[in-house]
């Protein structure tokens, strides 16, 4: 992995400014469009595309107008950084979609429906305290450990291109706008009546044996090529665990029905993959202690004036924020005080471990992080579903806003932007992303529903996943098959051993990878099945060029994630406002 211009060779060597009144206000607007449009994306697709690099474009197209040919990559990445963390505040819809899910079960006897103001408030205080509990982690993730948090490289590498200068940039410019250009014309050709869908490919012989396809997507293709080999072929490794031996082993052990669906397997599964990845980015970051204890003692001793968000105001912020979000669940939502601060403390371990499954995987665990926390209060609050539901929620916005955070600041660590400059900005966006969504998805909700035996509505799977572990959970804990807490347990030993056997450079090219395995046993199957491909494309491409094949590879990946990316946010924005009509509507 490459760093900033140094990467591009002919890359400008002016940096340009970086806070301006124009840089702001452009960084505000592209939240607001991006927290705007975000949801429907998510409620769609079940996922959430990139929306850095497509933030981080929208932003350079604006300011590139008024610069008169001047370096803009700083000031656009403030626009990137707003986007970003306003669209991971939006991804909460999949939380409130769940609330709406639940409410409308008389099975479950709850009402969860939150009003926009409540919506703002809960949104606004759980995420500024994921966005501050993440800002000390910017040294350990990005400079001493060099994840490569492929969404924030692409942004990275879209604005380094777009601002290159001399003729060593020719072939960067064109492998990116080649890409993007391929994938934005591929996404509008899988499209359904206006609304962004996946076609599946089948793989013949692979898919026949298994029942897996291959997602015909140029982003997952791409994310593929940034990830690598081995991380990818871990995922592959977990996809084949999940979706080709888990079902026999569940039917012929009695534990499922033969030919059971889907959501059932999954519901097994996540319990030995969540505890893999947990248990091996605890472990990794319990072998790293020193660097984490010498980062935040340097972080300690920051003036004002320094690069990095000084820890002291991260310390005052985070306790105003987190007595807010106690305050906003307690008067507003009902939750006890003392559930509240349990879901903070328990959240923290869990956002390290999701920071680090992200790096390196390009896919936040944040449903699977928010299961566990149901789980935990499964324990704590049996039966309560809303107690597991609030916690959840709690888990999935400090999830998502870290998330968030670090692939800004490696975006930003490549164009040469300031720690503390992007951090403002994300703090700024947060509320403008909760509001944006408070008005958004009822929108959204009343116009298409959520039920998913209705042709057209935004089923959330994500969504499903939540409310039906939810109703297991109210159950009590003894509804859960005492197997996958069996699976659970043998999943933490390898996952410790794994990560420790990781560390000597000798044998982790062949050591199986925690984070790897576990999330490809939970992401979409064909998803997981192309990025693989995308990383063996990679591997063969640097493997047979004779030239640096970083100046074309690299940011011919960050333009297939863009434009597949930049046709999922555009099309759904254009439905909202009236300019495009869904078929059939």
């Amino acid at each position: 992995m490459r760093d900033g211009e140094a990467a591009l060779g002919g890359a400008s060597t002016v940096q340009g400014r970086e806070l301006s009144v124009r840089a702001v206000v452009v960084a505000l607007l592209v939240a607001v469009v991006i927290g705007s449009s975000y949801p429907y994306v998510v409620l769609k697709l079940g996922f959430g595309p990139n929306i850095a690099v497509v933030s981080a474009f929208f932003g350079w197209l604006a300011l590139s107008v008024v610069s008169r040919g001047a370096s803009v990559k700083r000031e656009a990445n403030l626009a990137q950084s707003a986007g970003t963390i306003a669209g991971q505040t939006a991804f909460l819809c999949t939380v409130l979609a769940a609330f709406d899910m639940l409410s409308q079960d008389p099975s479950v006897g709850i009402d969860l429906r939150l009003s926009k103001l409540q919506t703002f408030l809960w949104l606004t205080t759980a995420g500024v305290l994921g966005v501050l509990l993440a800002v000390p982690l910017r040294r350990h993730y990005i400079v001493d450990e060099k994840l490569p948090y492929p969404d924030g490289f692409a942004a990275g590498e879209t604005l380094l291109v777009l601002d290159a200068r001399g003729a060593e940039a020719t072939l960067a410019v064109r492998a990116l706008i080649g890409g993007l250009i391929a994938s934005a014309v591929l996404a509008l050709a899988t499209m359904r009546k206006w609304m962004v869908d996946e076609l599946p490919i089948k793989l013949n012989a692979f898919s026949e044996v298994t029942g897996v396809g291959c997602a015909l997507s140029f982003l997952s293709l791409g994310s593929g090529m940034l990830i690598g080999i081995r991380i990818c072929a871990n995922m592959f490794a977990g996809l084949l665990i999940s979706w080709v031996l888990a079902p026999v082993f569940l039917a012929d052990a009695g534990i499922l029905a033969e030919g059971a669906r889907k959501t059932d397997v999954l519901l097994w599964v996540m319990w030995p993959a969540t505890g893999m990845m947990i248990a091996g980015g605890l472990t990794a970051l319990f072998l790293k202690w020193s660097t984490l204890v010498a980062t935040f003692r340097q972080l300690s001793g920051a003036r004002v004036d320094s690069e990095d968000f000084p820890l002291r105001w991260v310390i005052v912020g985070s306790c105003v924020s987190a007595v807010a979000l106690v305050l906003v669940q307690y008067f507003s939502l009902g939750l006890p005080i003392w559930e509240t601060v349990l879901a903070i403390v328990f959240t923290i371990p869990l956002m390290l471990v999701g920071l680090r499954v992200f790096g390196e995987t390009n896919w936040g665990p944040i449903s699977a992080l928010s299961n566990v926390m149901q789980g935990v209060f499964g324990v704590i609050s049996p039966g309560s579903v809303q107690s597991n539901m609030l916690a959840s929620g709690v888990t999935g916005s400090i999830a998502a806003e870290s998330e968030g955070v670090m692939q800004c600041y490696k975006t930003g660590e490549m164009v040469g932007s300031t720690p503390r400059v992007i951090t403002w900005i994300q703090l700024f966006a947060v509320p403008i992303g909760a509001l944006a969504l408070a008005f958004a998805y009822p929108l959204l909700r009343d116009t298409y529903g959520l039920d998913p035996e209705v042709k057209g509505a935004l089923s959330s799977p994500i969504s499903q996943k939540w409310v039906g572990f939810a109703k297991l959970l109210s159950k009590g804990t003894d509804a859960l098959h005492p197997s996958a807490l069996w699976a659970l347990g043998i999943a933490v030993v390898l996952g410790v051993v794994f990560t420790v056997l990781e560390q000597k450079k000798s044998l982790r090219t062949w050591v199986p990878s925690p984070t790897g395995i576990g999330i490809g046993m939970l992401v979409p199957a064909s998803a997981v099945a192309t990025m693989f491909l995308g990383a063996v494309i990679d591997f063969v491409a640097r493997k047979s060029s004779t030239k640096n094949p970083d100046g074309w590879i690299l940011p011919l990946a960050s333009g297939l994630i863009a434009g597949e990316a930049l046709i999922a946010i555009v099309l759904p924005l254009l439905i909202a406002l009236g300019v495009l009509a869904v078929a059939g509507a």
